[in-house]
C-alpha cells in the first residue's frame, strides 16, 4: 500500500514544475520500465499490480520493486487505463552538447514541437532509424512528461535530448540543414548529404523566421490531397526513413 505521501509524490510528476523540484519523473507500463531498467538511468523504485508479478523476476535485483493495490495504481497512473506497473526513475544531468558528437551522423532538430504526443514519437522515430541525439529549442516540450515517456515505449533510454538555442547552436555544427518548409523542394528528388540535420517546426507555426535562415536546404513532402499540413511527427518519419533509404 502507498502512503499518502507516496501518493503525492508520484501524482506530483506529472508537472513540470515539481519533476525539475524532486529531479525525478514516471515512466509507466512494463516494456518502458524494463527499457529504463536496462539503460543508463537509476531507477529508484518500481512499483506493480499482482498480475505483472511474476514478470518482475527477470528484473534487477538492485531495485525497490513494491507490490500496490490497483486503487493505488489507478490513483498515480497518468493514463486512462492504469498499467501494471511504473517506475520512479531520476532525472539525469542535463547533458552538454558537443558537436563532434554528430560528426558523420545524422540528427534531428525540433523548434517549438509542443505536443508531448508528437514528441514522444519523433523519439521513437529517430531511435528506429538509429538517430541517437535529438537538439531541441528550449521551448519544445519537457521529455520528462508522462505523456512524451508513454509515447517513446521505451526509446527515450537510448535516445539523447538536448535543450538549446537553435540560433546559437546550430551554425557551430557545420553541418547541412535540411529544412521542412512546404515551399521547398521535393524530398523525393532532394540528395542528402552523408551527414547533416533534419530541422521540423512547431505544429502550428512551423519553424520560426530567425531559424529558417539557417536552412541550407528547404524540402517538403509533395502530396495529392487537400489538408493543409502533415503531422509534425509524421513528416518527421518520412524525412528519416528517406535520409536512410539514401544512406543505406
Amino acid at each position: 500500500m502507498l502512503s499518502k505521501s507516496q501518493i503525492s509524490l508520484l501524482k506530483s510528476l506529472q508537472h513540470k514544475k515539481f519533476r525539475k523540484v524532486h529531479g525525478l519523473f514516471v515512466a509507466e507500463g512494463y516494456k518502458s520500465v524494463v527499457e529504463f531498467i536496462n539503460s543508463g538511468y537509476f531507477v529508484e523504485e518500481v512499483y506493480h499490480t499482482i498480475p505483472i508479478a511474476p514478470k518482475l523476476l527477470n528484473l534487477s535485483a538492485k531495485i525497490n520493486i513494491k507490490e500496490i493495490s490497483l486503487n493505488d495504481m489507478a490513483k498515480v497512473s497518468s493514463l486512462t487505463t492504469p498499467p501494471d506497473v511504473i517506475a520512479l526513475i531520476r532525472i539525469p544531468q542535463a547533458p552538454v552538447f558537443d558537436a563532434q558528437l554528430l560528426k558523420n551522423q545524422y540528427a534531428v532538430a525540433l523548434d517549438g514541437v509542443q505536443d508531448p504526443g508528437n514528441m514522444g514519437t519523433i523519439i521513437r522515430t529517430a531511435d528506429w532509424f538509429g538517430m541517437k541525439h535529438i537538439i531541441c529549442s528550449d521551448d519544445c516540450v519537457d521529455v520528462y512528461n508522462p505523456k512524451v515517456v508513454q509515447a517513446t515505449m521505451g526509446s527515450l533510454s537510448r535516445v539523447q535530448v538536448y535543450y538549446t538555442d537553435l540560433a546559437k547552436t546550430l551554425p557551430l555544427l557545420q553541418l547541412p540543414v535540411y529544412g521542412a518548409l512546404l515551399n521547398g523542394q521535393n524530398i523525393y528528388t532532394t540528395t542528402f548529404a552523408p551527414a547533416g540535420l533534419i530541422l521540423m517546426g512547431n505544429e502550428g507555426n512551423g519553424i520560426r523566421p530567425e531559424i529558417q535562415r539557417l536552412i541550407s536546404t528547404a524540402v517538403t513532402i509533395p502530396g495529392g490531397g487537400e489538408t493543409e499540413s502533415l503531422n509534425v511527427s509524421i513528416a518527421t518519419a518520412i524525412f528519416c526513413s528517406e535520409v536512410f533509404r539514401q544512406r543505406f
